[in-house]
This record gives structure tokens, sequence and C-alpha cells, in this order.
């Protein structure tokens, strides 16, 4: 991995990125289905066994969603490469934890949990401040070509829409309203995942390179999307 990052781990305009993330009121809350079924989606995409939703707050690293590694609550903020991965502005991979490890964090904890690949896209706030990343790991040595990056940045997108949606109901008081725009991007994410699960099966694994598949999934997300501005409409209206 060539050297994308700063010379130190807390940013310069970590004051500004901190209070937007405390303003959506989502660090350290119980996990909700939506971003379980995002995570879920993601490990699908790009056939890795552990997929995340981090949040990084001051000291420490909460983990929203996770699959694959259930139980972790999250990290240290030193210990975990999305402390690291949230400040180049583009999405982060690395290839192999034991040889290409960041320098800005300790790689202790994810070499002892045997972990090799991680690709990484910051969730991007409405004012740009980088509050979290969508992750997705692996325990073998592998690479992220143009296609998938592009699949994961639009996904962390929808990630960091669905935060601002979440953030725009609750703020009137109306939790049902949540509930429910819940659901209708449920449903969306279930049927997307149906399809991920089908052409897995049939192409023997998920191949973001291969036109026909990639097609299918940018329309899919796309889809996601039609819901999410519907939703946030409803929800600015309220």
């Amino acid at each position: 991995m060539t050297n994308i990052f700063p010379d130190r781990l807390v940013p310069t305009n970590e004051a500004a990125r901190l209070r937007t993330l405390h303003v959506y009121q989502i660090v350290n809350t119980t996990p909700e289905q939506i971003f379980d079924d995002y995570v879920a989606w993601a490990a699908q995409l790009f056939n890795t066994p552990i997929a995340l939703i981090s949040f990084v707050d001051n000291d420490y690293v909460h983990f929203k969603a996770v699959t694959g590694a259930e139980g972790i609550p999250g990290l240290p903020r030193a210990e975990s490469m999305c402390s690291a991965a949230i400040l180049p502005d583009m999405p982060v991979v690395t290839s192999d934890y034991s040889a290409d490890s960041c320098r800005l964090i300790s790689p202790d904890v994810a070499q002892a949990l045997g972990l090799s690949f991680y690709a990484g896209s910051a969730l991007r706030m409405p004012g740009g401040a980088r509050i979290g990343m969508l992750a997705v790991i692996g325990r073998e040595y592998r690479t992220l070509s143009g296609a998938e990056e592009d699949v994961l940045t639009r996904l962390a997108d929808l990630v960091s829409r669905t935060v601002e949606l979440r953030f725009q109901y609750l703020r009137t008081e109306r939790p049902e309203t949540w509930e429910a725009a819940q659901q209708d991007l449920a449903d969306t994410l279930d049927d997307n995942a149906t399809l991920t699960r089908y052409l897995s099966t049939r192409n023997h694994g998920i191949n973001l390179d291969d036109t026909e598949v990639q097609d299918l999934v940018l329309r899919r997300l796309a889809g996601v999307g039609k819901v999410l501005e519907r939703r946030l409409r409803e929800a600015l209206a309220a």
C-alpha cells in the first residue's frame, strides 16, 4: 500500500469532526437492523467473512454493526484500522496486515485475529466530515479492483445517507417514523441480498469486474438511493 496517510492519527480538523459525529447521536447506541443489513450485504458483495460499520470517536472506535466478528463492540482508536482509514480523502485498502500495516496504529489486534485484508470507505456527512467507515475485512491476501472500489464507495454513501435519515426522523421525536423507514429500506436490501445470493451461487462467487454483475449491483444500489431520497424528503417536510 502506498503511504497515503498523514503524519498523525488525529487530524487537524478533529474538533469539528467530533462535533459532527456527536450531532448524529449514534455513537454507542444499540444495534439497528438496517445497519446490520448493510454489513451483511457488503460481506456478500465482497466475499469477505467480516464487514462492519464503525464510528471513530475521541479515543474509541465504536462498531455500530458487525457481521463475522460479533461480540466485539469496538476497539481503542490506536488499535483500529478505521482510525487511520478516515484520514485520507479516498478509500483505503490494506492487502496484507503482516507486510503492509499502517504505522499510525498498532497491528497487534488485527494480527491476533488473523486478519490480513482491509478495505474501507469513509462515511462522509453533508458538511464533508468523515465520521466513520464501512469496511470489509478478510483473512487472506487480496486486492481491490477499480470496480470493487466504486461499489464500496457507493455503498458507504448509502450508509452515510441512512445515518442522516435516522437523525432527521429522530429529531422530530417520532421514532415510529424511523422504524417505518427502516422497514422500507430493509425490504429493498432483503431483495438485493436475495439477488446477490443467486448471483453468487450461479457464478461461484461475486465478481464485480463482470460487466453484467456490476450493472445489476449498481442498479440495486441506485434503487436503495431512491428509497433514501424519498424518505429524506418526507423527514425534512415533517
